[in-house]
């Protein structure tokens, strides 16, 4: 079975709950961005890799804003559900942008990157990665592998939220480009489901769109919208 979560941050916790202790070897638990395992190669970022490595499912994720881009991107690109991704380690891979997945006959579109919330202060500190925007390429291409599935998938994973759907949680929040493009997509993708990180909120926003953040989702769990 499927399960989603939001937003790790390299934070082991959430791979220890009671929810991710019941994932048996069948299963795969996706992160919405920003996953954070892969930084700085620290000691103690090796002793959660190799916790994350022992671990009996399979961990997936689409990358966020706070990333090492330039590690992740240094892996190996391998052949995963008829598409491609990078290979972090034994049981972890990073899902690419604009990517289409056949995972046990269903399609999972994914697409990560995003604009960091706290951009004018990485960039005073300059710790800011272009990498976390997507480029026109990463669009182009995104939108041209849709094309070839007749813009139907049954899942779509990205950090970002489309710009509707980020002002009914956020009102006031400001609207980047990403979140124009989700935007396009929402309007011209048919999809069952959408689930994304960023805004870190659990949130059922209607029938087919969720924020997630701390809970461990099955991908296919009805869940009841909230009135905004």
């Amino acid at each position: 079975m499927i399960y989603i979560t939001g937003d790790t941050h390299g934070d082991i916790k959430r791979f220890k709950t009671r929810s991710a202790k019941k994932l048996t070897k069948d299963d795969i638990l996706i992160v919405c961005g920003d996953f954070g395992f892969l930084w700085d190669e620290s000691e103690e970022e090796n002793k959660k890799l190799e916790f994350l490595n022992s671990q009996k499912y399979r961990i997936l994720f689409v990358d966020g804003t706070h990333e090492n881009f330039e590690k992740i991107e240094s892996q190996p690109v391998v052949d995963l559900y008829s598409a491609k991704a990078h290979k972090i380690s034994r049981n972890i891979y990073h899902l690419i942008r604009g990517e289409i997945y056949n995972i046990d006959g269903k399609f999972l579109f994914a697409f990560g990157g995003g604009v960091s919330p706290d951009l004018e202060q990485l960039l005073d500190n300059g710790t800011w990665s272009e990498r976390e925007l997507p480029t026109e390429s990463e669009m182009r291409y995104a939108v041209e592998n849709l094309k070839k599935f007749n813009c139907e998938v049954d899942y779509i994973i990205t950090h970002e939220a489309n710009a509707t759907h980020k002002h009914k949680i956020w009102r006031n929040c400001k609207t980047n480009p990403v979140n124009l493009f989700l935007e396009q997509l929402c309007s011209e993708v048919r999809f069952k489901k959408w689930f994304f990180g960023n805004l870190h909120a659990d949130f059922a926003l209607s029938d087919s769109i969720f924020s997630v953040f701390e809970e461990i989702v099955p991908i296919d769990e009805v869940r009841k919208s909230r009135t905004f």
